[in-house]
């Protein structure tokens, strides 16, 4: 059976930042149902092996998008091909994002471009791209990988918890206006999660990650999978994470930057 063919038979999930990580394990949950993947991400052996793996696996189709996600004109470049390749995109999953760690005035400012094109203008291109679609069928679910860090400031990484805050308030915004259309938001706030990311942000011996037990990415992308199927709004796995996110607003701003700050300051 052709590609076009064979996707009208079951629903397609698009996931971004999907080589590794929380995105990688909801690409391995949504394999396990039976979806069909379009997975994309910059790292394009990785991708290859995945999509080997998956389609010989779970007898699904994959495509793989080798795309840099920090370039302006990827989103549209991606929506074209699949209109191109007659792929209806069913849940679009945007996870890819990355942080940057250190003083504000010393970190680099196309490091902070850059991430603030892939974690917040990327998924809000892609998000417009897609919804429309969406709407116009009467269904669809759509899955924003924000964090723990969206609920306060974060000193020593400014830009990053900011990208994160947009994701949630644009997250809980637009899945109050989509009430009725039969399409479904769902922000996932992770806290800190076993994965290459504080290695990458430099950040891995700061008290928040040194020696502390962290939720594996596993059990993140199951609890968002979950989440994202029942139509929930906002999902934090972990109770501590829950409690924390909800009683910063119970203490005075300045206090909770303090300890941010403290937490993500090396011991």
């Amino acid at each position: 059976m052709n590609i076009k063919g064979q996707l009208q038979c079951q629903e397609t999930v698009l996931i971004t930042g999907a080589a590794s990580g929380i995105g990688y394990q909801l690409a391995c949950i949504f394999a396990s149902e039976n979806y069909h993947l379009v997975l994309v991400d910059r790292n394009e052996i990785k991708l290859l092996e995945i999509a080997i793996y998956f389609q010989d696996k779970f007898n699904i189709l994959v495509k793989t998008i080798v795309k840099d996600l920090s370039i302006a004109s990827s989103p549209e470049e991606i929506f074209t091909e699949l209109q191109q390749a007659d792929i209806q995109v069913n849940i679009l999953v945007n996870n890819a994002g990355f942080g940057t760690y250190g003083l504000f005035n010393e970190t680099s400012l196309k490091n902070e471009l850059e991430m603030l094109q892939v974690n917040l203008v990327c998924l809000t291109h892609l998000t417009k791209l897609f919804l429309k679609d969406m709407v116009k069928q009467g269904k669809g679910k759509i899955l924003n990988v924000s964090s723990a860090a969206a609920f306060q400031p974060g000193p020593l990484m400014a830009v990053y918890f900011a990208t994160k805050a947009y994701v949630l308030s644009f997250s809980e915004a637009i899945a109050n206006e989509l009430e009725g259309t039969g399409v479904t938001v769902t922000v996932l706030c992770p806290g800190s999660t076993v994965s290459a990311f504080h290695e990458r942000t430099g950040m891995a011996d700061s008290k928040l990650v040194k020696g502390q037990k962290m939720m594996d990415a596993e059990t993140v992308a199951l609890i968002g999978y979950d989440a994202l199927m029942r139509g929930k709004t906002i999902v934090i796995p972990g109770l501590l994470n829950k409690i924390l996110a909800k009683s910063v607003r119970f203490f005075p701003r300045k206090l909770v930057t303090k300890i941010v700050r403290s937490m993500q300051e090396d011991k």
